[in-house]
């Protein structure tokens, strides 16, 4: 057995074009997990700084369960869980796509992260802005649109930053149940051609690249609305 039997650059570079086709799936989750799990999150940070009794500690019991398991076991719970519970009304779901199932799971678990991490954000604004806002006639709504969620985005971003980019690396854990992401089409090259190394290893370097980017675009956000807010007077 000689070097080229273990590694070859050539498959390497044969193998990228294949795991790059797999590169739309990934960023799919990671676009609707981040945006549909931040709305969600959203809503469930406001719920809790409004204490609003039975809702929140129900919120309390959702994140406590998201943020203490791992991500593989919450994918597996909504994939064989959530056409049991909704079968309950008479719904089959089991037919569906199985990329609808890892969506949801991946959407649950950021709606909980990104929850804690807005509503620590908001709270994070002085109480002296919101009382000065509301005491030159400012709705709670114009408030907080105008005033909070401003100050409180550039409190979150270095914050958000390590959790997208978190994100996108823990959507290596699709494949697992079945999605043809870039992890799933590494697998299924290693099953075909019996060499793993050079098309996991491509997706590790697609992996590091897309980080580091992600990480310099949060870095020049965090610059640029910092300077905003400073000529904005905040």
């Amino acid at each position: 057995m000689n070097f080229n039997d273990l590694f070859s650059f050539e498959r390497l570079i044969e193998n990228m074009p294949n795991v790059l086709a797999g590169l739309p799936v990934t960023l799919s989750i990671v676009v609707c997990a981040f945006f549909i799990g931040g709305l969600l999150g959203f809503g469930i940070a406001i719920i809790r700084i409004r204490h609003i009794k039975i809702l929140e500690q129900l919120i309390i019991v959702y994140i406590s369960f998201m943020r203490c398991t791992p991500l593989i076991v919450q994918l597996f719970v909504v994939y064989f869980g959530l056409p049991l519970l909704v079968g309950l009304v008479g719904i089959d779901i089991n037919r569906w796509d199985k990329l609808i199932f890892v969506l949801i799971a991946y959407i649950l678990n950021e709606a909980a992260f990104l929850s804690e991490l807005i509503r620590s954000s908001i709270l994070a604004v002085p109480a002296g802005q919101t009382e000065a806002a509301y005491s030159i006639g400012l709705s709670n709504i114009q408030t907080y649109f105008r005033i909070i969620i401003p100050q409180a985005g550039r409190i979150a971003i270095p914050g958000l930053s390590v959790q997208i980019i978190n994100l996108f690396q823990g959507t290596s854990l699709a494949f697992l149940m079945g999605v043809l992401d870039m992890m799933g089409r590494a697998s299924a090259i290693g099953v075909n051609t019996y060499h793993v190394i050079e098309a996991y290893l491509d997706v590790a370097i697609i992996f590091i690249i897309i980080s580091i980017c992600l990480e310099r675009f949060f870095i020049y956000l965090n610059k640029k609305y910092s300077y905003s807010l400073i000529k904005g007077g905040y």
